[in-house]
């Protein structure tokens, strides 16, 4: 679960950059981003671990 929460927070990250990048200098595919970020904050819901045995 580790790996999909790392994952999640990476992709996230990459995609936020992503969607700077195409507000600054707007580019085809901008839209993608916005589907990086709710993919990525998925994985980390679902990588989250509470109380951790």
């Amino acid at each position: 679960m580790r790996r999909t929460r790392a994952f999640g927070i990476a992709l996230t990250a990459l995609a936020v950059v992503g969607y700077a990048v195409g507000v600054a200098a707007p580019y085809p595919g901008r839209s993608t981003t916005l589907i990086g970020v709710m993919v990525g904050v998925t994985l980390y819901a679902i990588g989250y671990e509470e109380g951790t045995a």
